[in-house]
């Protein structure tokens, strides 16, 4: 097993990606959907391009997301101010209701990996991750 940094984000994000969505199995989401709500749950009304951006998806694949999730009423879009070609996402009902065990099962993940690490290296990590994340995000395409 490699332990290069890059291995390492890479194996940590798809083994959380099929523990996350095995976790949910029961309410049907599918991958992409949980971060989908996750995004929408502090940016309800949101713009279909920052949600794209928050979440880090392809246009192309969020539309593919958010048909299904539209379809399975977890979603629906609108036109504001009549512009046809800016539509916003919000969540529905059935979406508010999908939220809490998204949320949960992503806070217990989180505790689970941070298993037997203090609070102060946990601080660390993330200060760390996000400057990481700050510099791969900021270079220019």
């Amino acid at each position: 097993m490699s332990h290069s940094f890059h291995y390492l984000i890479m194996a940590e994000h798809s083994i959380f990606q099929k523990e996350l969505l095995n976790r949910l199995k029961d309410t049907g989401l599918t991958i992409g959907q949980p971060k989908v709500l996750d995004y929408l749950k502090d940016h309800d009304g949101a713009g279909q391009k920052d949600i794209a951006r928050g979440c880090h998806i392809e246009p192309g694949t969020l539309t593919t997301i958010l048909n299904r999730m539209e379809d399975a009423g977890l979603v629906e879009r609108r036109m504001l101010n009549g512009n046809r070609r800016s539509l916003y996402v919000f969540l529905t009902g059935k979406g508010k209701e999908q939220l809490k065990p998204v949320t949960e099962a992503f806070s217990e993940m989180e505790e689970e990996a941070f298993r037997g690490i203090s609070e102060t290296e946990r601080k660390t990590f993330m200060d760390l991750m996000l400057r990481v994340y700050e510099n791969i995000s900021s270079r220019k395409d």
